[in-house]
């Protein structure tokens, strides 16, 4: 594909700063579930929190997500600005596209999932979808999304086998995996 095709003003400082959003929120989060109940292997099975402190949760989550995305538009209109590039074009329009159906169906099931208070998949589907949403948005950007989206999926299907330790994953997947994708995308295509 040539260059007219894909979208290459994604910011890596925005990645960056994504997972530094999600390191912040999580152990925001682990101080809200962990606050009074030991974390043990069977944690998933005997947690019980309270209403406060699941919208507490939920705010936090959604905070993290809603600054990561105005961080990202922000940073990536910048770049594509210095690069006298469009921002929103026919490339921007499709990795959108691309990247929002596996996004969307896979926040609906989680939605599902919460509605009928089986938590215990919310975390490995969580990776699991987004990483899903990167590979399939990849065709039109840059090529280490492919490997983040595909490293987002295999965090997710190992956090199934640690159930009790879903936070220590997004961790790891939305917070360690943002700062190294970022880091790389910054040192290859961004330095000046």
């Amino acid at each position: 594909m040539n260059k007219s095709s894909r979208f290459m003003s994604l910011s890596g400082l925005s990645g960056i700063l994504a997972g530094i959003y999600a390191l912040i929120g999580t152990t925001l989060v682990y101080n809200i579930i962990y606050k009074d109940n030991p974390l043990t292997k069977d944690s998933y099975q005997t947690l019980v929190l309270d209403e406060t402190s699941m919208l507490n949760i939920f705010a936090i989550a959604f905070a993290v997500v809603s600054i990561s995305i105005i961080t990202a538009i922000i940073l990536s209109w910048k770049k594509a600005k210095l690069y006298n590039e469009k921002f929103w074009d026919k490339a921007s329009r499709r990795l959108m596209i691309n990247f929002m159906i596996p996004l969307a169906t896979g926040g609906f099931f989680i939605i599902a999932l919460i509605e009928k208070e089986i938590y215990v998949f919310v975390a490995p589907l969580t990776l699991v979808f987004y990483g899903l949403a990167l590979v399939n948005a990849s065709k039109y950007t840059l090529g280490y999304l492919r490997y983040f989206g595909v490293t987002m999926i295999l965090i997710g299907l190992s956090s199934v086998w640690f159930l009790g330790y879903g936070l220590f994953f997004w961790a790891l997947g939305f917070g360690l995996c943002h700062i190294i994708y970022g880091a790389l995308v910054h040192l290859k295509y961004e330095r000046k």
